[in-house]
This record gives structure tokens, C-alpha cells and sequence, in this order.
């Protein structure tokens, strides 16, 4: 007998619904005292985890034949760090007839986190975009992120980021930036077992998240999160983190045909340039926001699973688009996972 599946219309995937469940789960027994400690050391350990394999799996030889891409990368370094930061700056206005003043930095924040990778990867690859592109695109983000993000932090949250200093975009690079840089150089030892066993790590990628997820919500439940927001308030945050999606899917899309793009390379700009990584936000939230960090995280939260969802019914809605001629860069390393299984 065959497995149910769920309709391919429905965006909704197993890892999402384990992301939903670990905030439940967070909300119901959250870990405090001892626990929590023990809880915040494990989702540290766990996020180097996640950017060794990060750094591991990205061949330097991809990293560097993708910067020929120049102006593709640009393109979405521009929009993950610039027209982002600009939208969440006009959403001040909404201050504070909409949202209160710290959901609104929480807002804020997300349009400061770097773009995601395997996400960008997975649905730049079911759409049939530029694989390679959306690989070096969303590397290129992250590793720009760990220090771009501390310092717009810095200069538009101002006191919101009340834990910015030296030390703790230091905190950050140690997080982040070194494990990556030790993959990339451990890569030539352990790159094929990483190859021949990226299922299994898949699920470590995913446990990690999850991981993070618990211990951030677990603080947020010792803050007293969920009496800081009203239904009303986060049904008007939803509503402004679908028209921010909304926006940025728009301009990357039809921004980068008027800059001259083809088809396949508009995918990956519109998939890596449109989403926001919570593996990269969430250590960094709880450097820069401290003991605050679970609210401030909840806007990220949010728009993460809203942008999953959304861009896997877009990219299975793009696969079925007729392939111009002589577009063939779509036919490099195409996955076949769903693209939610992957997403970051």
C-alpha cells in the first residue's frame, strides 16, 4: 500500500510542522534554571555545527567561479542589505497604530538577517533557475551577514540591540564565521562523506534549527513573551510580514528583468534576494538582544515559515513556466527533495 502524501498544492511540509510544534513545545515546558543553561550551551554548539557543515559543503572552486557572477551577487547582496533595511525603516509609520514598539524592532531585525542557503538552493532548483548562482549567492549573504548585520543592527536599532559592542560582533564571527572557515578547511577530508550521506545530515541541519528554536523560545516564555503581544497585534504583524514578502517577491522578480537577467538567473535573484535566515538570525538575536530576544526573534520566526511556504507553492508554479531556448543552466545538480526539507 502506498503512503499518503499531502496534495501538491499544500505548502505545508513535515519540517514546518516541527518548527510549529517546538514553539508549542517551548510554550508548554520550557527549559528553566539549570535546563535552560544547559539548553543555550546545546543550540550554541549546535549553530557552529550548522556553518562547519555550511563551509564543508560549499566547494571553494563553486565559491570562486561564482564570483564571475558579479553582478548577480550584487544584486542580492542589495536586496537582502539595502531595500530590505529601507522597507523596514518605512514600517515605522506603522508604529504605533499597528505594531508596538518591540515587535516593530523585531521587524526591523528581520529585514537585517542575511538570506538563506539551502532554501534559496532548494527552490531556485524545483523552479528550474541558476543552481550555482543561488549557491554562492546565499553563502556570499551569510558570510557578509555576520558582520553587515551587527552593525546596521547597531546604527537602526540603537538601543533595541541594547548588547551590540566589539565583543559581541566577536561572539558573533566566533559563532559563525569561524566554523565555516574551518569546513572549508576541513572540506577536502570530510567533503565526500558529505556527499554520501547528505540525507543523514539533513536531518542534523534540521535538528540543529529545531534546537536553536526551543532555547529561543524558551527564554522568550521566561520574559513573558506571549503576554507582551496581543491576537490583534500578531495578526497585524502577519499582515505586514505578507506585504513585505509580497514586495520583495515582486521587485526581485520583475527588478531583475529590467536589469537584463535571464530567466534562470531571476529565479535564483528572486529565491536568495526575497527570504531571511533563521539559522543566522537567531544566534545573533540572542548576542545583540539579550535576555529580549525572544520577542524580538518572533517577527523572524514568523515571516520564515510565511516565506517557506509561499515561495514552495511559487517554485513549483515556476517549474511548470515554458523554458525559453538555450536556457540550460536550470540542468546543473537539481535536487529532488521538497524544498521545505532543506529550507533555513
Amino acid at each position: 500500500m502506498r503512503r499518503p502524501h499531502l496534495p501538491a498544492w499544500l505548502p505545508l511540509d513535515p519540517y514546518i510542522l516541527a518548527l510549529l510544534g517546538t514553539v508549542g513545545l517551548a510554550a508548554l515546558l520550557p527549559a528553566r534554571g539549570p535546563a535552560a543553561t544547559v539548553a543555550d550551551g546545546a543550540s550554541t554548539a549546535a549553530v557552529a555545527l550548522l556553518f562547519l557543515l555550511y563551509g564543508a559543503r560549499l566547494s571553494t572552486r563553486e565559491a570562486l567561479d561564482g564570483l564571475r557572477h558579479w553582478r548577480l551577487h550584487l544584486t542580492v547582496l542589495a536586496c537582502t542589505f539595502l531595500l530590505f533595511p529601507l522597507l523596514g525603516l518605512a514600517a515605522r509609520a506603522l508604529v504605533p497604530t499597528l505594531l508596538t514598539q518591540p515587535l516593530y524592532s523585531g521587524l526591523l531585525f528581520l529585514c537585517l538577517v542575511p538570506s538563506t542557503i539551502q532554501s534559496s538552493i532548494a527552490f531556485t532548483s524545483i523552479a528550474r533557475g541558476n543552481v550555482p548562482a543561488a549557491i554562492c549567492a546565499g553563502s556570499f549573504s551569510s558570510l557578509a551577514g555576520i558582520v553587515l548585520t551587527p552593525l546596521l543592527a547597531a546604527g537602526l536599532l540603537g538601543n533595541s540591540a541594547g548588547g551590540f559592542s566589539a565583543d559581541s560582533l566577536l561572539k558573533i564571527a566566533l559563532q559563525l564565521l569561524l566554523p565555516f572557515l574551518l569546513g572549508q578547511a576541513l572540506r577536502r577530508w570530510v567533503g565526500g562523506f558529505l556527499v554520501r550521506h547528505k540525507k543523514v545530515l539533513g536531518y542534523v541541519d534540521r535538528g540543529s534549527i529545531l534546537l536553536v528554536v526551543y532555547a529561543a523560545f524558551s527564554a522568550g516564555m521566561a520574559a513573558g513573551i506571549w503576554h507582551q503581544v496581543s491576537v490583534p497585534r500578531l495578526g497585524a504583524l502577519l499582515l505586514v510580514e505578507a506585504v513585505l514578502l509580497a514586495v520583495m517577491l515582486l521587485v526581485t522578480w520583475y527588478g531583475a528583468e529590467r536589469l537584463g537577467f535571464d530567466r534562470a538567473d531571476r529565479i535564483a535573484i528572486q529565491f536568495a534576494g526575497s527570504k531571511k535566515s533563521l539559522a543566522a538570525g537567531l544566534p545573533m538575536a540572542g548576542v545583540l538582544f539579550g535576555a529580549q530576544a525572544g520577542l524580538a526573534v518572533l517577527p523572524l520566526m514568523l515571516f520564515h515559515q510565511m516565506q517557506l511556504m509561499v515561495c514552495a507553492v511559487l517554485a513549483r508554479r515556476r517549474a511548470q513556466d515554458p523554458e525559453p531556448a538555450g536556457d540550460h543552466v536550470a540542468e546543473v545538480s537539481r535536487p529532488v527533495q521538497h524544498p521545505t526539507r532543506q529550507a533555513r
